[in-house]
């Protein structure tokens, strides 16, 4: 079983939350004999659009078909102002080109797939990226399973902190790993 987590930070460089909380949620699914692939997204030329495939330039392609290999596919995003990060946003508008299919009256691409999200923050918002992400999941055919979220909003994940990986990974694994069990149990269920 493939899983692939599409990673929406916004940091080319720095130590991300979202990043090491992905990282976090690999050693649960690995447990599981899930073989992993963490897409950095702001490592990829993702140009502006709404199909599959935009040019040259475009390496939108090839992750489309690291989903489309595989049976998990998770989201993960930092909050920002109440919403998920425009590097998850650009995947939405590119997935976009398979609910026209749907539309058309063909089967979803991402049909008996299943869905997942992380989410990072330091205050409120998850809710709504919830909402928004689980109707675009539903919309695009991708089964998004209850429980599969992990949410972790705490205020040294601010903007301005600075907290090292050896403190978010105690903080995730001392507060998140029963949520993170439970997730990763529900996601192999349901692709199974």
């Amino acid at each position: 079983m493939k899983a692939t987590i599409l990673l929406g930070t916004l940091k080319k460089t720095e130590l991300s939350n979202t990043a090491v909380l992905s990282e976090f949620l690999v050693q649960f699914l690995e447990k599981q004999n899930v073989e992993c692939t963490i897409i950095r997204l702001v490592d990829y030329t993702i140009l502006p659009g709404t199909c599959s495939n935009m040019g040259d330039n475009d390496q939108w392609p090839l992750i489309l078909d690291q989903l489309l290999a595989s049976q998990i596919i998770i989201f993960a995003t930092p909050i920002w102002w109440n919403n998920q990060s425009s590097k998850i946003q650009r995947v939405i508008e590119r997935l976009d080109e398979l609910h026209d299919e749907i539309l058309e009256g063909k089967t979803s691409r991402l049909e008996g797939k299943v869905g997942g999200l992380i989410i990072t923050g330091d205050s409120d918002g998850a809710q709504s990226v919830i909402a928004n992400i689980s109707n675009f999941y539903n919309a695009i055919g991708l089964l998004f399973p209850p429980f599969a979220t992990l949410s972790v909003l705490w205020e040294r994940q601010a903007k301005d902190k600075k907290p090292t990986r050896e403190e978010l990974m105690n903080k995730y694994t001392e507060v998140y790993s029963s949520t993170a069990e439970k997730m990763v149990k529900q996601l192999v269920s349901f692709a199974s």
